[in-house]
Parts: C-alpha cells; sequence; structure tokens
C-alpha cells in the first residue's frame, strides 16, 4: 500500500516503527498529538492512523479511548510491536561516560535493571524518539537517550546496548484507522470487532449486557471503562472480540447487548494480525 500514514510522536517513536513495519510503502506523518494524527486523517492529510490502544506492560492508552469512539474513523486493522529498547550515545561515547538516561518516564520504568546496573540517573523527557533526538544535539557524551534502534539510524547515534528492557515480552498493540471501513465477508476467518455501548443505569446492567457473549460462546478479548464528560454515572465501555457481526452467534450476542444498553456502536471489523494468530487466537 501507498500513500501516507500519521502517528503521534516525532521520527524514531515506536509508533513510527510500528508504520514502517505494517505498511513499508507508504510516508510517515509524525504528528504532535494524538488528537493531531486522528485529524491528519479525517482531513486527508493522510490516508491511514496508527494509534497505540494498549501496552502489555503499562496497560491501556486512555487518550485513545477517549478521542477514537467520537473521531468518526474506522479501525481497519490491528498492528502489534515488539518495544525493544536500547540505550543510545553520541558517537564516540562509552558505557563508562554516561552519567543520564533520558526518556519517556513509562520507558524509564521499563528499564529499570540496566539504570540500577550503570548508576545512571533518570530524566523524563516527553517521548523515547524526542528524548533522542535531545542527545544527538546536546552532542554529550554523558548523556544517554533509551529509545528504538530507528531513532538511532534518524539521529545518527549508537546502540551502546540493545534490548535493555526488563521484560522481554513488553509488546504495543495498535489500531489502524481510516476515514473508512473495510467491508469483510462474514465468512472470512480470524476477525476481529471492536465496538463502543453504553449501559442503563440500573442494577445488574452490565452483568446482563455482557451475558449473551457468554452464551453464544463469543470470546471477548478487551473491555475497557471510562467516564463520559466526567459524570460518574456516565459509563462507556470499549470492547474487542472475535468474530463478524453478522456471524450468528455475534450477532444474537449484539442484540442482547443492545437491549440492556443506550448505544452499541461498531468502530470497525478486521482481520487478527499475525502476531496474535501466532499467540493461538482464533482457535
Amino acid at each position: 500500500m501507498t500513500g501516507v500514514i500519521a502517528f503521534q510522536g516525532v521520527p524514531g517513536a515506536y509508533s513510527d516503527l510500528a508504520c514502517r513495519a505494517a505498511f513499508p510503502g507508504m510516508t510517515t506523518l509524525p504528528c504532535l498529538t494524538f488528537a493531531a494524527a486522528i485529524e491528519a486523517v479525517r482531513a486527508g492529510q493522510a490516508t491511514l492512523g496508527m494509534l497505540p490502544c494498549e501496552n502489555s506492560l503499562a496497560g491501556r492508552v486512555s487518550d485513545i479511548h477517549a478521542l477514537l469512539p467520537d473521531s468518526g474513523l474506522f479501525i481497519i486493522g490491528e498492528q502489534f510491536q515488539r518495544v525493544e529498547h536500547c540505550l543510545l550515545g553520541v558517537r564516540g561515547a562509552t558505557i563508562g561516560d554516561l552519567r543520564r538516561a533520558h526518556s519517556h518516564s513509562v520507558a524509564l520504568g521499563q528499564v529499570r535493571q540496566i539504570l540500577a546496573e550503570l548508576g545512571l540517573v533518570a530524566v523524563v523527557e516527553g517521548d523515547t524518539a524526542g528524548a533522542a533526538q535531545l542527545v544527538a544535539q546536546w552532542g554529550r557524551k554523558e548523556d544517554a537517550a533509551i529509545a528504538s534502534s530507528l531513532a538511532a539510524e534518524i539521529y545518527g547515534l549508537d546502540i551502546l546496548r540493545a534490548n535493555v528492557e526488563d521484560a522481554a515480552h513488553n509488546t504495543t498493540r495498535f489500531y489502524v484507522v481510516s476515514p473508512w471501513p473495510v467491508k469483510v465477508d462474514e465468512a472470512t476467518p480470524h476477525l476481529m470487532t471492536t465496538f463502543v455501548f453504553r449501559v442503563r443505569n440500573v442494577p445488574a446492567a452490565l452483568y446482563k449486557a455482557l451475558g449473551g457473549f457468554a452464551t453464544n460462546g463469543i470470546n471477548m478479548t478487551k473491555l475497557e471503562s471510562y467516564m463520559l464528560a466526567g459524570e460518574f454515572t456516565a459509563t462507556q465501555f470499549l470492547c474487542d472480540v472475535e468474530g463478524h457481526p453478522e456471524q450468528p452467534g455475534l450477532r444474537r450476542a449484539l442484540e442482547e447487548l443492545s437491549f440492556f444498553s443506550t448505544e452499541v456502536r461498531v468502530l470497525g471489523v478486521y482481520p487478527m494480525a499475525a502476531f496474535r494468530l501466532a499467540q493461538g487466537a482464533g482457535d
């Protein structure tokens, strides 16, 4: 696929890496915020958007859950990106020169072992690739960045040590979004459906609403709740399930959900990523 794909961050961010891995023929468009990345797709500046929705260590990306349902965009795919942190220094720097490590707060929390081993002071920056950009600009041997190998390539830094993350399973999942939904035949195997819903403000509403998924044998892989407009009585849920809305089991489950909900809205039907299938999903 050709065209432009938008992401939040600066060149070399893990979102940039996910774009290049999923769509090597597309040009990546860095955006300052998630809202700006969504607007770039909506305004036609980008064909697609790559939006992180959850990380195996840090959990959900709350901004996406708040922004995506009302964005007018549709989920057409998912991408899983391993987060492989590298310790980056300016050209000629050695491990012994380092005194400080700069990165995003989440990334710094994922490399505590290497920071303790080398006695480095952790310095929080706006994002991982931005930290690499700053270290390159400063040109000081005592400053390092925790970022991707792509960031090292883009900003001309040396990889002093690769794969410094504490947990080898550190992986971020992304939604691939488009201004238009993709029509997927209901007979296609290995599909995911993402939707949002709100439950009625009555006792056991959520329990009753979700019962149809269990009785119809639907595997629910994600359920997140968040407040709407700051009201504690207005809760919206974002849900990922396996299957197509027109397949009998999921259709019945969604019908039952609608009976107990004030709104059910499908955000996308899309193929499972190879990473998910490799873990045995859809069997």
